[in-house]
Protein backbone atom coordinates (compact mmCIF):
# COMPACT_ATOMS: atom_id res chain seq x y z
CA UNK A 1 0.00 0.00 0.00
CA UNK A 2 1.42 3.40 -0.97
CA UNK A 3 1.51 6.35 1.40
CA UNK A 4 -1.01 8.09 -0.90
CA UNK A 5 -3.52 5.29 -0.44
CA UNK A 6 -2.74 4.97 3.27
CA UNK A 7 -3.46 8.68 3.82
CA UNK A 8 -7.03 8.15 2.64
CA UNK A 9 -7.75 5.75 5.49
CA UNK A 10 -8.86 6.89 8.97
CA UNK A 11 -5.82 7.45 11.13
CA UNK A 12 -4.74 8.23 14.66
CA UNK A 13 -2.06 10.93 14.82
CA UNK A 14 -0.25 11.63 18.09
CA UNK A 15 1.63 14.95 17.95
CA UNK A 16 4.81 15.30 20.04
CA UNK A 17 6.64 18.42 21.20
CA UNK A 18 10.28 18.29 22.37
CA UNK A 19 9.00 18.18 25.97
CA UNK A 20 6.86 15.14 25.12
CA UNK A 21 9.86 13.25 23.74
CA UNK A 22 11.43 13.50 27.19
CA UNK A 23 8.24 12.21 28.85
CA UNK A 24 7.67 8.97 26.93
CA UNK A 25 7.53 5.82 29.02
CA UNK A 26 6.42 2.22 28.64
CA UNK A 27 4.08 0.98 31.39
CA UNK A 28 5.62 -1.33 33.98
CA UNK A 29 3.44 -4.28 33.02
CA UNK A 30 0.03 -5.42 31.81
CA UNK A 31 -2.95 -3.51 33.16
CA UNK A 32 -5.79 -5.62 34.63
CA UNK A 33 -8.54 -3.32 33.39
CA UNK A 34 -7.27 -2.99 29.83
CA UNK A 35 -6.85 -6.77 29.69
CA UNK A 36 -10.42 -7.28 30.93
CA UNK A 37 -11.82 -4.96 28.26
CA UNK A 38 -9.62 -6.20 25.42
CA UNK A 39 -10.03 -9.89 26.28
CA UNK A 40 -13.83 -9.65 26.46
CA UNK A 41 -13.89 -8.07 23.01
CA UNK A 42 -11.33 -10.56 21.66
CA UNK A 43 -13.58 -13.45 22.68
CA UNK A 44 -16.14 -12.45 20.08
CA UNK A 45 -13.80 -11.42 17.28
CA UNK A 46 -12.85 -14.00 14.70
CA UNK A 47 -9.39 -12.63 13.98
CA UNK A 48 -5.96 -13.92 15.02
CA UNK A 49 -7.11 -17.52 15.44
CA UNK A 50 -3.50 -18.70 15.74
CA UNK A 51 -2.88 -16.63 18.88
CA UNK A 52 -6.32 -16.68 20.49
CA UNK A 53 -8.18 -19.70 19.05
CA UNK A 54 -7.22 -22.21 21.81
CA UNK A 55 -7.89 -19.60 24.50
CA UNK A 56 -11.35 -18.85 23.06
CA UNK A 57 -12.15 -22.57 23.05
CA UNK A 58 -11.30 -22.77 26.74
CA UNK A 59 -13.05 -19.59 27.86
CA UNK A 60 -16.20 -19.31 25.76
CA UNK A 61 -17.96 -22.30 27.41
CA UNK A 62 -17.58 -20.49 30.77
CA UNK A 63 -19.57 -17.47 29.60
CA UNK A 64 -23.23 -16.76 30.26
CA UNK A 65 -25.53 -15.17 32.76
CA UNK A 66 -26.43 -11.58 33.64
CA UNK A 67 -22.86 -10.51 34.40
CA UNK A 68 -21.60 -11.36 30.91
CA UNK A 69 -24.69 -9.78 29.32
CA UNK A 70 -23.89 -6.59 31.24
CA UNK A 71 -20.32 -6.57 29.89
CA UNK A 72 -21.53 -7.39 26.37
CA UNK A 73 -23.74 -4.29 26.45
CA UNK A 74 -20.90 -2.07 27.67
CA UNK A 75 -18.14 -3.44 25.45
CA UNK A 76 -19.13 -3.53 21.77
CA UNK A 77 -16.68 -5.27 19.47
CA UNK A 78 -16.17 -2.05 17.49
CA UNK A 79 -16.34 1.63 18.23
CA UNK A 80 -16.57 3.45 21.52
CA UNK A 81 -16.66 1.82 24.94
CA UNK A 82 -16.84 3.77 28.22
CA UNK A 83 -13.56 5.42 29.20
CA UNK A 84 -14.27 4.94 32.90
CA UNK A 85 -13.66 1.18 32.54
CA UNK A 86 -9.94 1.82 31.87
CA UNK A 87 -9.04 4.89 33.93
CA UNK A 88 -5.26 4.63 34.28
CA UNK A 89 -2.33 2.63 32.84
CA UNK A 90 -0.74 -0.33 34.57
CA UNK A 91 1.49 0.63 37.47
CA UNK A 92 1.62 -2.52 39.58
CA UNK A 93 -1.81 -2.07 41.11
CA UNK A 94 -3.65 -5.15 42.32
CA UNK A 95 -6.93 -6.03 40.64
CA UNK A 96 -8.95 -4.99 43.70
CA UNK A 97 -7.42 -1.51 43.72
CA UNK A 98 -8.02 -1.14 39.97
CA UNK A 99 -11.69 -2.11 40.37
CA UNK A 100 -12.06 0.34 43.25
CA UNK A 101 -10.91 3.09 40.88
CA UNK A 102 -13.59 2.13 38.36
CA UNK A 103 -16.33 1.97 40.99
CA UNK A 104 -15.29 5.37 42.34
CA UNK A 105 -15.89 7.11 38.99
CA UNK A 106 -17.68 10.46 39.34
CA UNK A 107 -21.35 10.68 38.36
CA UNK A 108 -20.41 13.26 35.73
CA UNK A 109 -18.02 10.87 33.98
CA UNK A 110 -20.47 7.96 34.25
CA UNK A 111 -23.25 9.97 32.59
CA UNK A 112 -20.94 11.33 29.87
CA UNK A 113 -19.46 7.94 28.96
CA UNK A 114 -22.76 6.07 28.92
CA UNK A 115 -24.39 8.81 26.82
CA UNK A 116 -21.53 8.47 24.32
CA UNK A 117 -22.01 4.71 24.27
CA UNK A 118 -25.75 5.13 23.62
CA UNK A 119 -24.99 7.43 20.67
CA UNK A 120 -22.26 5.24 19.14
CA UNK A 121 -23.10 4.28 15.54
CA UNK A 122 -21.12 1.02 15.93
CA UNK A 123 -23.16 -0.33 18.85
CA UNK A 124 -24.98 -3.51 17.81
CA UNK A 125 -26.31 -4.66 21.17
CA UNK A 126 -28.87 -2.76 23.25
CA UNK A 127 -27.61 -0.90 26.27
CA UNK A 128 -27.66 -3.09 29.38
CA UNK A 129 -30.67 -2.86 31.68
CA UNK A 130 -28.40 -1.33 34.33
CA UNK A 131 -27.25 1.53 32.11
CA UNK A 132 -29.51 4.16 33.63
CA UNK A 133 -28.70 3.03 37.17
CA UNK A 134 -25.00 3.08 36.38
CA UNK A 135 -25.28 6.57 34.90
CA UNK A 136 -26.88 7.71 38.17
CA UNK A 137 -24.08 6.07 40.18
CA UNK A 138 -26.45 3.82 42.12
CA UNK A 139 -24.40 1.65 44.53
CA UNK A 140 -26.12 -1.63 43.62
CA UNK A 141 -25.52 -1.09 39.91
CA UNK A 142 -21.86 -0.31 40.55
CA UNK A 143 -21.56 -3.39 42.76
CA UNK A 144 -22.93 -5.59 39.99
CA UNK A 145 -20.52 -4.02 37.49
CA UNK A 146 -17.61 -4.75 39.82
CA UNK A 147 -18.76 -8.35 40.20
CA UNK A 148 -19.00 -8.75 36.43
CA UNK A 149 -15.51 -7.35 35.82
CA UNK A 150 -14.00 -9.48 38.56
CA UNK A 151 -15.80 -12.60 37.34
CA UNK A 152 -14.53 -12.18 33.79
CA UNK A 153 -10.99 -11.67 35.07
CA UNK A 154 -11.24 -14.84 37.18
CA UNK A 155 -12.44 -16.98 34.26
CA UNK A 156 -10.63 -15.54 31.26
CA UNK A 157 -7.43 -13.90 32.53
CA UNK A 158 -6.29 -15.13 35.95
CA UNK A 159 -5.63 -18.76 34.83
CA UNK A 160 -3.27 -17.42 32.16
CA UNK A 161 -1.70 -14.50 34.03
CA UNK A 162 1.83 -16.01 34.24
CA UNK A 163 1.87 -16.48 30.45
CA UNK A 164 0.41 -12.99 29.88
CA UNK A 165 3.00 -11.43 32.17
CA UNK A 166 5.85 -13.32 30.51
CA UNK A 167 4.78 -12.20 27.03
CA UNK A 168 4.49 -8.57 28.12
CA UNK A 169 7.87 -8.78 29.87
CA UNK A 170 9.39 -10.05 26.61
CA UNK A 171 7.92 -7.06 24.77
CA UNK A 172 9.30 -4.67 27.40
CA UNK A 173 12.74 -6.24 27.05
CA UNK A 174 12.63 -5.57 23.32
CA UNK A 175 11.54 -1.94 23.92
CA UNK A 176 14.39 -1.47 26.41
CA UNK A 177 16.85 -2.65 23.81
CA UNK A 178 15.39 -0.19 21.30
CA UNK A 179 15.95 2.67 23.78
CA UNK A 180 19.55 1.60 24.40
CA UNK A 181 20.23 1.44 20.67
CA UNK A 182 18.40 4.56 19.53
CA UNK A 183 16.96 6.57 22.42
CA UNK A 184 13.33 7.69 22.28
CA UNK A 185 13.45 7.83 18.47
CA UNK A 186 14.52 4.19 18.46
CA UNK A 187 11.78 3.26 20.91
CA UNK A 188 9.02 4.91 18.90
CA UNK A 189 10.34 3.45 15.65
CA UNK A 190 10.35 -0.05 17.20
CA UNK A 191 6.53 -0.20 17.23
CA UNK A 192 6.26 -0.50 13.45
CA UNK A 193 4.30 -1.46 11.51
CA UNK A 194 1.42 -1.10 13.99
CA UNK A 195 2.63 2.41 14.92
CA UNK A 196 4.57 4.54 12.44
CA UNK A 197 6.98 7.15 13.80
CA UNK A 198 7.26 10.11 11.44
CA UNK A 199 8.74 12.78 13.70
CA UNK A 200 7.13 14.61 15.35
CA UNK A 201 3.98 12.50 14.74
CA UNK A 202 3.20 8.90 15.71
CA UNK A 203 0.59 7.44 13.34
CA UNK A 204 -1.59 4.35 13.29
CA UNK A 205 -4.56 3.03 11.35
CA UNK A 206 -7.68 3.73 13.40
CA UNK A 207 -11.47 3.38 13.04
CA UNK A 208 -11.89 7.18 12.85
CA UNK A 209 -9.64 10.16 12.21
CA UNK A 210 -8.25 11.29 15.55
CA UNK A 211 -5.69 13.94 16.43
CA UNK A 212 -4.04 13.76 19.87
CA UNK A 213 -1.81 16.68 20.86
CA UNK A 214 0.32 15.78 23.86
CA UNK A 215 1.26 19.42 24.62
CA UNK A 216 4.07 18.58 27.01
CA UNK A 217 2.21 15.91 28.99
CA UNK A 218 4.15 13.02 27.46
CA UNK A 219 2.58 9.63 26.83
CA UNK A 220 2.41 6.22 28.49
CA UNK A 221 2.75 3.35 26.03
CA UNK A 222 0.72 0.52 27.54
CA UNK A 223 1.44 -3.01 26.25
CA UNK A 224 -1.70 -5.16 26.12
CA UNK A 225 -1.74 -8.90 25.62
CA UNK A 226 -5.33 -9.00 24.34
CA UNK A 227 -5.19 -5.84 22.23
CA UNK A 228 -5.49 -6.93 18.60
CA UNK A 229 -4.57 -5.36 15.26
CA UNK A 230 -4.36 -1.68 16.21
CA UNK A 231 -3.72 0.60 19.20
CA UNK A 232 -6.38 2.10 21.46
CA UNK A 233 -6.57 5.38 23.31
CA UNK A 234 -9.19 6.97 25.53
CA UNK A 235 -11.78 9.18 23.86
CA UNK A 236 -11.86 11.81 26.63
CA UNK A 237 -8.88 11.50 28.99
CA UNK A 238 -8.89 13.74 32.04
CA UNK A 239 -6.95 16.95 31.29
CA UNK A 240 -4.52 16.34 34.18
CA UNK A 241 -3.72 12.74 33.13
CA UNK A 242 -0.81 11.66 31.00
CA UNK A 243 -2.31 10.33 27.75
CA UNK A 244 -2.21 6.56 27.33
CA UNK A 245 -1.71 4.66 24.07
CA UNK A 246 -2.42 0.94 24.33
CA UNK A 247 -0.63 -1.19 21.76
CA UNK A 248 -0.77 -4.89 20.80
CA UNK A 249 2.20 -7.12 21.54
CA UNK A 250 3.44 -10.13 19.61
CA UNK A 251 2.46 -13.60 20.84
CA UNK A 252 3.98 -17.03 20.68
CA UNK A 253 1.34 -19.31 19.12
CA UNK A 254 1.36 -21.89 21.94
CA UNK A 255 1.15 -19.39 24.80
CA UNK A 256 -1.93 -21.06 26.34
CA UNK A 257 0.16 -24.03 27.43
CA UNK A 258 3.44 -22.15 27.61
CA UNK A 259 3.56 -21.62 31.37
CA UNK A 260 4.07 -25.18 32.55
CA UNK A 261 7.46 -26.85 32.43
CA UNK A 262 7.34 -30.48 31.31
CA UNK A 263 9.10 -32.94 33.56
CA UNK A 264 10.51 -35.08 30.74
CA UNK A 265 12.30 -32.07 29.29
CA UNK A 266 13.59 -30.63 32.54
CA UNK A 267 16.17 -33.40 32.66
CA UNK A 268 17.78 -31.89 29.56
CA UNK A 269 18.47 -28.71 31.55
CA UNK A 270 21.31 -30.33 33.52
CA UNK A 271 24.52 -28.66 32.45
CA UNK A 272 26.31 -25.39 33.03
CA UNK A 273 25.59 -23.72 29.70
CA UNK A 274 21.82 -23.94 29.81
CA UNK A 275 21.68 -22.93 33.45
CA UNK A 276 23.89 -19.93 32.68
CA UNK A 277 21.76 -19.00 29.68
CA UNK A 278 18.63 -19.17 31.82
CA UNK A 279 20.18 -16.77 34.33
CA UNK A 280 21.43 -14.47 31.59
CA UNK A 281 18.09 -14.00 29.81
CA UNK A 282 16.48 -12.44 32.88
CA UNK A 283 17.11 -9.05 31.26
CA UNK A 284 16.55 -10.29 27.69
CA UNK A 285 19.18 -11.50 25.19
CA UNK A 286 19.25 -12.16 21.46
CA UNK A 287 20.54 -15.47 20.08
CA UNK A 288 23.65 -13.73 18.76
CA UNK A 289 24.40 -12.15 22.14
CA UNK A 290 24.09 -15.50 23.90
CA UNK A 291 26.46 -17.08 21.40
CA UNK A 292 29.02 -14.31 21.93
CA UNK A 293 28.72 -14.28 25.72
CA UNK A 294 29.17 -18.04 26.11
CA UNK A 295 31.61 -18.67 23.28
CA UNK A 296 29.32 -20.99 21.34
CA UNK A 297 27.97 -20.99 17.80
CA UNK A 298 24.67 -19.38 16.89
CA UNK A 299 23.29 -22.83 16.09
CA UNK A 300 24.26 -24.11 19.54
CA UNK A 301 22.69 -21.09 21.22
CA UNK A 302 19.49 -21.73 19.27
CA UNK A 303 19.50 -25.37 20.34
CA UNK A 304 19.91 -24.47 24.02
CA UNK A 305 17.16 -21.86 23.92
CA UNK A 306 14.85 -24.29 22.12
CA UNK A 307 15.19 -26.81 24.97
CA UNK A 308 14.57 -24.12 27.58
CA UNK A 309 11.60 -22.81 25.61
CA UNK A 310 10.00 -26.27 25.25
CA UNK A 311 10.35 -26.69 29.00
CA UNK A 312 8.43 -23.46 29.54
CA UNK A 313 11.42 -21.71 31.12
CA UNK A 314 12.07 -18.98 28.59
CA UNK A 315 10.11 -17.14 25.95
CA UNK A 316 11.39 -16.23 22.48
CA UNK A 317 9.81 -13.36 20.56
CA UNK A 318 10.94 -12.03 17.19
CA UNK A 319 11.36 -8.26 16.89
CA UNK A 320 12.58 -7.00 13.55
CA UNK A 321 15.56 -9.18 12.53
CA UNK A 322 16.33 -10.35 16.08
CA UNK A 323 14.85 -13.03 18.33
CA UNK A 324 14.81 -11.85 21.96
CA UNK A 325 14.78 -14.48 24.73
CA UNK A 326 13.42 -13.68 28.21
CA UNK A 327 12.83 -15.82 31.27
CA UNK A 328 9.32 -16.96 32.28
CA UNK A 329 7.89 -17.13 35.83
CA UNK A 330 8.51 -20.89 35.75
CA UNK A 331 12.16 -20.24 34.87
CA UNK A 332 12.53 -17.76 37.71
CA UNK A 333 10.98 -20.26 40.13
CA UNK A 334 13.42 -22.92 39.00
CA UNK A 335 16.42 -20.61 39.47
CA UNK A 336 15.24 -19.60 42.93
CA UNK A 337 14.73 -23.24 43.92
CA UNK A 338 18.15 -24.48 42.80
CA UNK A 339 20.32 -25.56 45.73
CA UNK A 340 23.51 -24.66 43.90
CA UNK A 341 25.23 -24.39 40.51
CA UNK A 342 24.57 -27.00 37.85
CA UNK A 343 27.35 -29.39 36.95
Amino acid sequence: MTDHHRSELPMLRVHFTPDDIARVRVAAGPDHLWEIVNSFQALFEGGDALSFGPWRQLVRPRLGGPADRLLAGLLPGRGYFPDFLTPTPGNGRELAAALDTVLGTSHTALRRDLALLAASPHRRRPLPDLARSLADGEPEALRRLGTALHGHHRRAIAPFWPQIRAQVDADRAARARAVLAGGTDGLLASFGPVLRWRPPVLEADYPVDREVRLQGRGVVLQPSFFCTRRPITLAFPAPDWTPVLVYPIEHTPDWVRGGSPHGTELGALLGRTRAAILEDVVTGRTTGELAARFGISGAAASQHTAVLRRAGLLLSVRHSKYVVHTITPAGIALLEARPGPSV
